[in-house]
């Protein structure tokens, strides 16, 4: 176990939004840092914590408080695992429009997808944002505790506490570095009953020319993911979903007709449909990864990252791009026979190359104990004012300390 995994195991964890304010108010007053962490799924993630920190668990405030079915909104507490909020909403023909978060394995490893407020501090979109936007478009209301212990909300049920900030989107993204969510209100949607994918495959450059027509017409692919397994070549997959089996059946000979426009070839596939997104998740979960990389960048940019030196260099690697979206990962899948100097190295120039492209790279997982470990995420442009918010909200510097995205450590 990793010092970063033996913080997390001792985590204090508070059965009551009352009990976890005392807690962090206690805290504030004694001077003494702390971070929020849920199920401890991922606090591996990103930058470790720096220094001696009291880790706090959102897992025992995990009730669900309201759902308002007709209004298609639900209420939950922080610790409510992403899991078990969508067993909810499926029972009411719902569901909650956004990913599993990588290397979930819902059906297996309940626990592995970790709570929705984890899922709302890391703010990591995923495929879905192609038709159905980010997570902070899913958020409409949040709780939170400050860093001093008093309680507020904003959104839905708005009670200002801090004029000029819109906390909802301050907080989504922030990793747990500014206050404590504990309550979050979010936009739900009806199951579709017809799914499907399609997997094209053929040369690059008619794969690229495809998916920039296909961006354009008035198809509405749930997502549009380039893919690149190790023992594949890269390709597209395109999810699709409908009201009737009619419908989806029409969009699929529509698409199959603008790829073979393109001189493409489509192979149509079954699709269980949301939640189930697909099941690249399921493999991950039991591997041990040493790398993996959240990235951003201009769509377009994709097909000329594809074909560079730069990604070709990281061999046994696994690849996936929103091709409308621009947002992917990357991963290592041989960690055997990985050699951190070689990995770091490449890494870090795949993000000079990615930055001259417009895009950024956050490294999610490496290894903790290695000299070589290199930076999570680049200074932002804006890292001066990101400290200055950060100033305001935890003016004592308790929270999470070293993990302030936007400002490299």
């Amino acid at each position: 176990m990793n010092q970063e995994s033996q913080k997390n195991a001792m985590a204090m964890a508070p059965t009551s939004s009352q009990e976890l304010a005392e807690l962090v108010a206690e805290l504030h007053k004694e001077n003494k840092p702390w971070h929020p962490c849920g199920m401890n799924t991922r606090m591996n993630w990103g930058p470790p914590i720096n220094g001696d920190s009291q880790a706090i668990s959102s897992r025992g405030i995990h009730q669900i408080i309201h759902h308002a079915i007709d209004d298609l909104t639900i209420t939950v507490e922080a610790g409510l695992s992403l899991t078990e909020l969508q067993k909810t909403l499926s029972e009411k023909g719902q569901w909650l429009a956004v990913d599993w978060p990588w290397g979930s394995s819902p059906i297996l490893k309940p626990k592995s997808t970790g709570t929705i407020g984890g899922l709302i501090a890391r703010g990591l979109s995923g495929s879905l944002r192609q038709k159905h936007l980010g997570v902070r478009d899913q958020l409409i209301g949040i709780g939170l505790i400050r860093s001093d212990g008093l309680e507020a909300h904003a959104g839905g049920q708005v009670v200002k506490n801090v004029a000029g900030y819109d906390l909802m989107r301050l907080l989504c993204g922030s990793w747990g570095s500014l206050a404590f969510i504990t309550q979050l209100t979010l936009r739900t949607e009806p199951i579709k009953s017809a799914h499907s994918y399609l997997t094209i495959n053929g040369k690059l450059q008619n794969i690229e020319s495809f998916r920039s027509e296909l961006l354009n017409s008035s198809f509405t692919p749930e997502y549009i993911d380039w893919k690149k397994e190790t023992i594949k070549i890269w390709h597209l997959q395109l999810g699709l979903a409908s009201v009737t089996n009619k419908a989806l059946e029409d969009q699929i000979e529509g698409i199959q007709r603008l790829a073979n426009k393109h001189e493409l070839k489509t192979q149509h596939q079954e699709w269980d449909g949301p939640p189930n997104l697909d099941n690249t998740s399921e493999n991950l979960s039991t591997r041990k990864i040493n790398f993996l990389l959240r990235i951003n960048m201009p769509p377009s940019m994709i097909i000329e990252l594809i074909n560079s030196e730069e990604l070709n260099s990281l061999s046994c690697w696994e690849w996936r791009f929103g091709a409308g979206t621009g947002l992917g990962e990357g991963w290592e899948v041989n960690s055997q026979t990985s050699n951190y100097l070689k990995s770091t190295n490449d890494i870090s120039r795949l993000r000079n190359k990615i930055t001259k492209l417009g895009g950024q790279v956050v490294i999610l997982i490496q290894p903790f104990n290695t000299i070589n470990r290199i930076s999570a995420w680049s200074n932002s442009p804006s890292a001066a004012l990101i400290k200055a918010i950060k100033k305001q909200f935890d003016p004592k510097n308790q929270i999470a300390i070293g993990r302030l995205p936007g400002v490299s450590s």
